[in-house]
């Protein structure tokens, strides 16, 4: 096969390519070579009046609350490879990204703006991994790749009752598309509280073949004490009551252990604390604490990629996760079900079509209170 610019990483950065690099800005809404840094009466030209056309006339956006604006429309067939966004002034959590390949009418990836770029508490945190980056200050980056063969379209919906500041680079290359690669897909969902011995569904209703990629959870904890026993299961190609991957805990799923909490680790040496931490693959990257180490209403953001481990499915997926805690006082301990507060972000590749989406719920619903 020949090569076709996808996938370059540092042992094929010297590799040439037919590939054609193009990138969609408010400066190039279309993406044209040749076409950038034209306008002259974007939302900036009064602060470029002295200096004229080409000197940054139309740096952003701005999306009146409760409309959608079409931040990209790509004819032809390549791929995304970057995306770098910052919402100035809005809601995090009341932006949705929506993005639709090829010719589907259904999103293939719907998630409030904020849960996507794994910061999902309207709430700043740094994140350094290989598929996000989170930088000071609310910089959002994307680096999954994103395939297409007829056309991309990126939306973006303002269900703020405030205007919504948009400054946004989406970096892509038009070239072939080997046959084998499948199409990016991202889905938010959120429950509070969850229902009691309920488990907390991250993804269902896959049909296709392909392979799960990555979770990321805002997760908020209604009960005092240690809320991360729960087991993660992936429920594979006809899997019944059993998955085939089951996990053994919530921290253990993202890469941590012992709580996250080096005073549990090191046998109650040091004070207790959760550690936020952010690797390539794995990372905890935010705690909010209202009032201590193990007391009600602390919220966590977690996220884990698949990138050299991906969960790979032929017909159908689902994914679960438990929300388990410990029994305060309980002698030798005891589990115990939790009510919490559990929105999540599942990543996956697969063939199209993509089966539709439960329905998004409304802005009150999605509230962070």
């Amino acid at each position: 096969m020949a090569f076709s610019g996808l996938g370059l990483h540092l042992g094929n950065l010297s590799r040439l390519s037919n590939a054609q690099t193009r990138s969609i800005s408010p400066e190039n809404f279309s993406g044209e070579k040749g076409k950038g840094g034209m306008s002259v009466d974007g939302p900036a030209a009064r602060q470029a009046r002295d200096l004229g056309q080409g000197w940054k006339v139309s740096p952003y956006v701005i999306i009146e609350p409760g409309a959608t604006f079409t931040l990209a429309e790509i004819q032809g067939q390549g791929a995304i490879q970057q995306i770098w966004m910052t919402l100035a002034r809005g809601r995090l959590r009341h932006s949705i990204l929506r993005i639709y390949w090829d010719d589907q009418e259904q999103p293939s990836v719907e998630c409030p703006a904020g849960d996507f770029f794994a910061c999902g508490w309207e709430e700043f945190a740094q994140v350094s991994s290989l598929a996000v980056c989170v930088n000071p200050g609310r910089a959002f980056n994307c680096y999954w790749e994103m395939p297409f063969r007829k056309r991309a379209r990126f939306t973006l919906e303002n269900r703020s009752e405030e205007q919504l500041t948009v400054y946004y680079q989406i970096n892509y290359t038009l070239t072939d598309v080997p046959e084998d690669c499948a199409y990016f897909h991202a889905q938010f969902r959120r429950t509070n509280p969850l229902p009691y011995k309920e488990v907390y569904t991250i993804l269902d209703g896959v049909k296709g073949a392909g392979q799960y990629v990555g979770t990321y959870m805002a997760w908020g904890v209604n009960n005092n004490g240690w809320w991360g026993e729960g087991e993660i299961k992936f429920f594979i190609d006809g899997d019944g009551a059993f998955p085939t991957i089951c996990g053994t805990g919530t921290e253990d799923y993202f890469c941590g252990a012992y709580n996250f909490d080096p005073h549990v680790a090191h046998g109650g040496q040091g004070q207790s604390r959760y550690l936020e931490f952010t690797t390539p693959y794995a990372g905890l990257p935010q705690v909010i604490r209202p009032d201590g180490v193990y007391k009600s209403q602390q919220r966590f953001g977690l996220y884990r990629w698949h990138i050299p481990d991906p969960v790979r499915f032929q017909s159908d997926l689902r994914v679960t996760i438990q929300a388990l805690g410990w029994l305060p006082g309980a002698r030798d301990g005891k589990y115990l079900p939790l009510k919490d507060d559990i929105a999540s972000v599942a990543f996956w590749y697969q063939t199209l079509p993509t089966a539709p989406f439960p329905e998004l719920p409304g802005p009150d619903y999605l509230e962070i209170a």
